[in-house]
């Protein structure tokens, strides 16, 4: 143990973070274990949800914070290589839950699903921790490889799963969903931040082996709560329909079969892209023909829906350059005052943490008044906010000298900026998918929500891989020129969202929009004669 007096900026902010973790635990403690159904006006199975996703999140941005040093620094991959390998890795990741909902609706139930899922990640979260001798002519690179695949199919069957069941624990109509999807992103966002902080700093200062260890744990700690909060789930996120071993074991061996195929493609990621195409068509093509087999109004909110998705990876292209390009400018080019730059990546979900009841508050208070902008319309306020944090750093660099440092400052205000914009786009999409679409096709155009999310991270590493120039090493102006260029674009499309927004405003019918029946089309209801009650089917939990 350090002496105090020997204490860096580092170590205080760990000691912080830690202190602020404990926090949490004890109020998700004193809230899961009240004895009234509900704590906060919601439900205490959103408690558990929110802290088995903390504890997923701890684990993903933890390892993310770490990733591209992680490649630069041992792999020894140049700055353009390492936000390729960053771009495929994150959309993988991101792609992966179409299937993992599509296997989910038709077959394991969304609990089951993140469970499994969690089970994979917590295996690829403690392969990280074996890092060999480093270079890429080293075998152990594999073992890396591997680690990254479990984690890619691992969140496929965790991440739009877990989303799914937020929202089935409120009818479609409660006004306290868009709430209770906020209330979901801070916990995101809590163990975003922690685990960045802690893993980053554990990675930096002790070794590489020992933040991806404390990711793993991260990880672990999240299959335990999942596990243990069953019974506040209510029953959501069962099986549709009575489900066999063979068939459950059958669901499980395509997952270890997927990654076996990760293993692969994360080792060639120029196929990546064009695998990408090719399935999001596919995707497309499939959620089209689902669309026209529906009455006019559900026809056309699966239309709005296409819509907001079709941002998704403009969107994600710009902000995921946090974890690449972003990351090693802020390593070399901004003034960090002897902080770990991983750190710094808890600025975003900080910045979460302290905004996201206030906007959840906000879009309350303007509702009630009728006020609210539409989700459109926040779609595009988003767009504009995330371009113009491009905007503010290279102003920011503009104040000094080329061969001066950026002040720390600058950095505090694009992360301030694109967290504004993503609280303006991503829980409201979240629960406007879950809100829109019909109830058999929830988990698909979550997992489509996350396929376009992939889209973005794959455009994000190729925009990352740009600021390497032709020789594949970053250039501070060379990376500023790109900023700009991209913040502008941003702030254009943003402005034409906003003022074709009451059109796609129109396509929902939210006046019309209706809470599910209990008896249309429960899942598990159409057992056979004489066969129990299937599973999924709790009208008695059900308003």
């Amino acid at each position: 143990m350090k002496d105090l007096a020997l204490w860096n900026e580092g170590d205080w902010i760990v000691a912080i973070a830690s202190v602020v973790l404990a926090v949490f635990l004890i109020a998700g403690a004193w809230a899961v274990t009240r004895k009234q159904p509900e704590v906060g006006g919601h439900p205490k199975g959103l408690y558990i949800l929110f802290f088995a996703e903390m504890w997923e999140r701890f684990s993903y941005y933890g390892m993310r914070a770490l990733l591209i040093f992680y490649l630069t620094q041992h792999w020894l991959f140049n700055d353009s290589a390492s936000n390729i390998v960053y771009g495929a890795y994150v959309s993988l990741v991101y792609i992966t839950p179409v299937l993992g909902g599509w296997l989910a609706d038709r077959y394991l139930g969304q609990r089951k699903a993140v469970l499994f899922g969690a089970v994979l990640l917590t295996f690829g979260h403690f392969l990280m921790a074996f890092e060999g001798t480093g270079g890429q002519n080293d075998p152990t690179i594999n073992i890396f490889w591997l680690a990254l695949s479990f984690i890619i199919v691992g969140s496929g069957f965790l991440k739009a799963n877990i989303s799914v069941i937020v929202g089935q624990l409120y009818p479609r109509t409660d006004v306290r969903r868009d709430g209770a999807y906020t209330i979901f992103y801070m916990g995101i966002n809590v163990g975003a931040a922690i685990g960045t902080i802690i893993a980053g700093y554990l990675g930096v200062t002790l070794g590489w082996a020992y933040g991806f260890g404390a990711a793993g744990i991260g990880m672990l700690l999240g299959l335990i709560v999942f596990v243990l909060g069953k019974p506040l789930l209510l029953g959501q996120g069962e099986p549709p329909r009575a489900l066999g071993k063979s068939t459950e074991m059958t669901m499980y061996g395509i997952g270890i079969v997927g990654v076996a195929i990760m293993w692969l493609l994360i080792q060639y990621q120029s196929v990546v892209g064009g695998l990408m195409l090719i399935s999001g068509l596919a995707l497309l093509g499939y959620v089209l023909y689902e669309a026209f087999k529906l009455d006019k109004e559900p026809r056309e909110r699966m239309f709005a829906i296409l819509f907001l998705i079709a941002l998704q990876p403009l969107f994600w292209g710009l902000f995921e350059q946090a974890g690449g390009s972003l990351n090693l400018f802020t390593d070399r080019y901004i003034d960090l005052g002897g902080v770990p730059a991983p750190i710094f990546q808890s600025i975003n979900p900080i910045y979460i943490i302290l905004l996201a009841p206030l906007f959840a508050i906000l879009w309350t208070w303007l509702g009630r008044r009728g006020l609210e902008p539409s989700t459109p319309a926040k779609f595009g306020l988003g767009l504009v906010q995330l371009g113009f944090g491009f905007l503010v750093l290279v102003w920011g660099a503009a104040t000094v000298g080329v061969d001066a440092k950026i002040p720390v400052i600058f950095l505090f205000g694009i992360y301030l900026f694109h967290t504004t914009g993503e609280l303006c786009l991503s829980p409201v999409g979240l629960s406007a998918m879950n809100r829109l679409s019909p109830r058999h096709l929830a988990s698909l155009i979550m997992g489509a929500w996350f396929f376009a999310t992939a889209g973005g991270n794959y455009v994000a590493g190729m925009i990352g891989a740009a600021t390497g120039g032709e020789d594949g090493e970053m250039t501070r102006q060379g990376t500023l020129d790109i900023y700009w260029q991209i913040g502008l674009v941003a702030i254009g499309v943003g402005i034409v969202v906003i003022f074709i927004s009451r059109f796609v405003k129109h396509w929902m019918h939210l006046d019309t929009l209706a809470d599910d029946n209990v008896g249309d089309d429960l899942a598990g209801q159409a057992e056979g004669p004489g066969e129990p009650q299937g599973a999924g089917v709790h009208p008695e939990t059900r308003d």
